[in-house]
């Protein structure tokens, strides 16, 4: 079991087995289901949990670990995070982004109500459809400050793009900014999320 668990690989591999066979035994073993629109949006559902797990978890990380701790490391030790460990987080970060928005967006599709909430139900429909509406306004939002201001100035800011040592700190301050700013409005958008499957 070690050496599983020493590979990130054989282990994120062991968990997608798990995770098929604990699959394959509600289905079989239980009342079993069809491979109808519920089980769509249940696989869609599953996925954008799973990636949104993943993008606000680095986004936390960012903002409750790295930002803060940066300060407190010598200098000769900064290259390890700005070479190696932050390109690596951005790559899962920023596709986690997209991968949340894409799912979320296809799982409304599914349900019916994508229209609606992203008219944030003033076709009538209210209460769910706004709930959800907001949150995937705000998770919109977010995934576009990562995509489009985040990303190209972490870029400037971790050397990955050449530009002057003025533009460099520029860049990180707006990274930084942006970055808080998601941490800011990743609260509203997980309760929005989460009321509309639960309080309606």
């Amino acid at each position: 079991m070690a050496s599983i668990l020493q590979s990130l690989s054989k282990t994120v591999h062991l968990s997608l087995g798990i995770a098929i066979l604990l699959f394959l035994g509600l289905h079989f073993f239980g009342d079993g289901f069809a491979f109808d629109t519920l089980f769509w949006s249940w696989l869609f559902r599953f996925l954008h949990v799973t990636v949104a797990i993943m993008w606000i978890g680095l986004l936390w990380y960012f903002n409750f670990v790295q930002i803060p701790s940066m300060p407190k490391i010598p200098d000769e030790q900064k290259p390890a995070i700005g070479k190696v460990i932050a390109p690596t987080a951005l790559f899962y970060f920023r596709w986690a982004a997209a991968i949340t928005v894409l799912s979320g967006l296809i799982l409304a599709w599914i349900n019916g109500y994508v229209h609606s909430a992203m008219i944030l139900g003033l076709d009538g429909s209210g209460g769910k459809n706004t709930a959800i509406g907001i949150g995937m306004w705000l998770g919109l939002i977010m995934a576009y400050n990562v995509w489009f201001v985040i990303w190209p100035n972490q870029k400037k800011a971790l050397g990955i793009v050449e530009c002057s040592p003025e533009d460099k700190a520029m860049s990180a301050k707006t990274a930084m900014l942006f970055s808080r700013t998601n941490t800011l409005l990743s609260l509203p958008m997980l309760l929005s999320m989460v009321a509309a499957q639960n309080l309606y």
